[in-house]
């Protein structure tokens, strides 16, 4: 009799809309398949604690709920990288055997691993070094990973930030502001541009456009002046630098440092500049903790099933992608090799450009 056929998922790097839904049609699909699928929790971190942290998956833990929930069930994570993993001494330590050691004893014949291209490079560099079977399944609200048009979480990023957009628009006109929405996105300016062009905004700074400071408080005096409006919106990616050159960050604790604070920055320079009241709101991780809309439940659909034919017909090493309304395949090293920043010859900029909106340049 065959030995049945035994797989492993995990979900890595930061959480978002539609990781459940891919998880799930991966427990469908695989099921059908007369296969055994095991959750790995908490991404690599399951593997590195022993006891072993994992889960059976079936088909009755995975009704229709189960798509409509945001974040991971399955837990993840977005630190510790495995090569270089920190001790509690200050020392770093390769503990990528450890890893590797937990899905031999799993007895797992291939892993689908569901991430960004962080993630992705981690799985893959422990794939090659364990000889393991490796599909991924590009996740990221920054829309940032190369060779495929859609990421799993990005449209729903980018339905709550338009969302935002809209209930700044009327409090805004309310009181005869300037409001500013800082929106994440990392390096790419993806989910800012999209979400400025859909929530009709008259500036939209992203960090592939280097902008000059005095051409957006030109443009919102322009609306005031000229256009007889009595407020502005403005959309700030994340990762945009100051006038200075310098990139506005939070220290956490432990040291770690992320982008934030830039919105509060534009809209100093635009009161300061301009004399108009001005209101900031920054996004943050409400960008990540929504139910998935139908769009990314699709996405996360489509993929899931892809990477269980691929794991079925022994194709590995390979990510799963959208292009021209197909599932496609690609090399993950070439996916993660092709950051996908926003095009600036692109048609979404030059859309928002013929819309009269301000990109700073």
């Amino acid at each position: 009799m065959a030995k049945k056929k035994r797989i492993g998922i995990l979900t890595s790097g930061g959480d978002c809309a539609g990781l459940n839904a891919v998880i799930r049609a991966v427990v469908h699909a695989a099921t059908e398949k007369g296969w055994e699928v095991i959750g790995l929790e908490d991404g690599t971190a399951g593997l590195l604690d022993r006891p072993l942290r994992y889960r059976v998956l079936s088909k009755t833990m995975f009704d229709t709920t189960i798509m409509r929930l945001g974040g991971t069930i399955l837990g993840t994570t977005n630190k510790g990288n495995p090569f270089q993993f920190p001790m509690g001494d200050g020392s770093m330590k390769d503990r990528s055997g450890e890893i590797i050691d937990g899905i031999q004893q799993l007895g797992l014949d291939a892993v689908i691993g569901i991430g960004g291209d962080g993630s992705m490079a981690i799985l893959r560099k422990l794939a090659e070094r364990g000889k393991f079977g490796l599909v991924c399944v590009p996740k990221t609200i920054d829309n940032d990973v190369g060779m495929t048009e859609m990421s799993v979480g990005f449209e729903t990023a980018l339905y709550v930030a338009t969302e935002a957009l809209d209930r700044l628009q009327p409090t805004a006109a309310s009181h005869d502001r300037v409001m500013v929405l800082e929106v994440m996105g990392r390096d790419a300016g993806n989910i800012a541009l999209s979400t400025g062009i859909a929530g009709g905004a008259d500036v939209i700074l992203i960090p592939e456009i280097p902008y000059d400071i005095n051409k957006v408080a030109e443009k919102i005096i322009h609306v005031r002046d000229k256009e007889q409006r009595n407020f502005a919106l403005c959309v700030v990616s994340e990762a945009v630098k100051t006038v200075e050159g310098g990139a506005k960050q939070m220290e956490f604790r432990g040291g770690e440092k992320r982008y934030g604070g830039i919105g509060y920055y534009i809209g100093e320079q635009i009161a300061e500049k301009t004399g108009f009241e001005t209101r900031v709101t920054v996004l943050g991780h409400v960008q990540r903790g929504s139910a998935p809309i139908p769009s990314d439940r699709l996405v996360a659909a489509a993929f899931g099933v892809k990477a269980v034919e691929l794991v079925a017909a022994g194709k590995f090493d390979r990510m799963v992608a959208w292009s021209n309304r197909q599932v496609i395949d690609v090399p993950i090293e070439e996916a993660i090799a092709s950051y996908q920043q926003v095009d600036v010859k692109g048609p979404l900029v030059h859309t928002a450009r013929m819309l009269g909106i301000c990109l700073g340049d």
